[in-house]
């Protein structure tokens, strides 16, 4: 029987004592990771977009190892934009560099408002840590 583990990079436990969210939720081989935005360590929205959007994937790049996972493990992936039609052209620059093209399924939505003023994209995703047998 599968058993639930909470993951917590330790670069981003302040986020949980102050937000009260874990980044991910590990069941079995499956990792749900929580929407990565960027942000300092200290907590603080990056305000130029290309590097807010670098520091989005690092930060879930560092969700995931700590899952025990790669972006090459993730399945399915939704991100949330402000200022989609502005933005898109220079995060999916950024995407092509940090993540594997055609990997998952992935769904794009415009939103209103994220969690704090300034932030221009959250990603969350489920990853299946692959595991092979012969």
């Amino acid at each position: 029987m599968p058993y639930r583990e909470i993951i917590i990079p330790d670069s981003m436990r302040p986020i949980v004592e102050r937000a009260g969210y874990v980044p991910a939720v590990k069941f079995g081989d499956t990792l749900y990771c929580a929407g990565q935005v960027g942000r300092t360590p200290e907590l603080d929205v990056i305000q130029d977009p290309e590097q807010q959007f670098i520091s989005a994937w690092e930060n879930l790049d560092r969700v995931l190892a700590a899952g025990g996972c790669s972006f090459e493990d993730v399945v399915e992936m939704t991100t949330y934009h402000m200022g989609m039609s502005q933005h898109m052209p220079l995060f999916r620059e950024v995407k092509n560099r940090v993540f594997p093209k055609g990997l998952c399924a992935w769904t794009c939505i415009g939103v209103s408002e994220l969690a704090h003023p300034g932030l221009l994209v959250e990603i969350k995703c489920v990853a299946v840590r692959q595991t092979y047998s012969e």
